[in-house]
């Protein structure tokens, strides 16, 4: 038996209990030491839609762990490992549990300079906000191209994306509802603050003033459409995230008059190649003193009452679950 949250039922909030590891499977079994809390954790938790999708189910979509069996040769006893998506929390079971077994397909081996703390604090936020930056690069989005925006700056994938952009020398605009969280996010690299409302409260003209040479968008719905309205000819936007809603009421102008490129990061089934670049990124570039200043660390229990405030919005950057506690 395991210490775990589980989700026992559809509709059924998460609650903290014994777990059969008989029910475990996977190629690679893990002792689990760290995991961490995201939006999609919290939807899990509290029972709501749209998450979990077989039951019961131990939730939570990361695990930083150490390997204490494998089948495969790429593994062996003792090496610490990251996961990210891969379904865990979803439709297998995830990292909130003492101990779990992982596809070896989507593991991916712990850099060296990050400790296992860091790399859940990082998590599927941080893989998130990582894989979005590499896009607008790829997509020829560069520093010089002009402002570029993070909606949801204040959240976990916004405030590692504000500090990546930062980092790599673009001027980045966060958007946020909070503005109490000014200093957070200009500490993080922020040059200045956009409320949110300016883009999430109407529907606006199909185009804009050009003010975005790129964007990541964490939050969708009229959000995103306001801010393809608004990315200048030639920009690209990353969507991520749909906290406003699954829904794009926009029109195809801003791609056909202005040659946007609209593109997202998917870091459930991100292939391993990807997940090894965009860790090795993280290693390089990611800042981490500011990954710990926007950090805070709980035990399993304190999960629970958690996740009707992240989905209110109202948790500041990332939260990692110590199993240990």
């Amino acid at each position: 038996m395991t210490r775990a949250i589980v989700v026992p039922e559809k509709g059924a909030p998460g609650e903290l209990t014994e777990f059969d590891d008989e029910e475990l499977t996977g190629e690679v079994a893990l002792d689990v030491l760290y995991s961490s809390v995201n939006f999609k954790d919290g939807l899990a938790v509290s029972g709501r839609p749209g998450v979990v999708r077989e039951w019961p189910l131990v939730p939570g979509i990361d695990i930083v762990g150490r390997v204490t069996a494998s089948e495969t040769p790429r593994f062996e006893e003792g090496d610490l490992v990251v996961l990210n998506g891969d379904g865990i929390g979803e439709a297998r079971h995830g990292g909130f549990a003492d101990r779990a077994r992982v596809r070896a397909e989507a593991l991916v081996p712990l850099p060296a300079s990050i400790s296992p703390e860091r790399a859940a604090a990082i998590g599927t936020a941080g893989f998130t906000a990582m894989i979005a930056v590499l896009a607008l690069s790829d997509l020829g989005v560069s520093p010089d191209d002009g402002d570029v925006l993070v909606t949801g700056a204040a959240g976990g994938v916004g405030s590692i994306a504000t500090s990546l952009l930062a980092g790599r020398g673009y001027r980045v605009i966060a958007s946020t509802g909070r503005p109490e969280e000014r200093e957070y996010l200009t500490a993080l690299g922020a040059a200045d603050l956009l409320d949110r409302h300016e883009l999430s409260d109407a529907e606006g003209r199909p185009l804009q003033s050009q003010r975005w040479a790129g964007a990541i968008d964490s939050v969708g719905s009229r959000t995103l459409a306001n801010v393809l309205a608004q990315t200048r000819y030639g920009g690209a936007v990353v969507a991520c995230g749909l906290a406003q809603g699954p829904d794009l009421p926009a029109t195809v102008m801003p791609f056909i008059l202005r040659s946007v490129t609209l593109t997202g990061a998917n870091s459930v089934e991100a292939p391993v190649d990807l997940r090894e670049r965009a860790w090795s990124a993280l290693a390089a570039e990611l800042d981490l003193d500011a990954l710990d200043s926007m950090t805070t660390t709980i035990g399993l229990a304190d999960v629970l009452p958690l996740a009707d405030r992240i989905l209110a919005g109202a948790v500041r950057g990332r939260t990692v679950v110590d199993l240990s506690r």
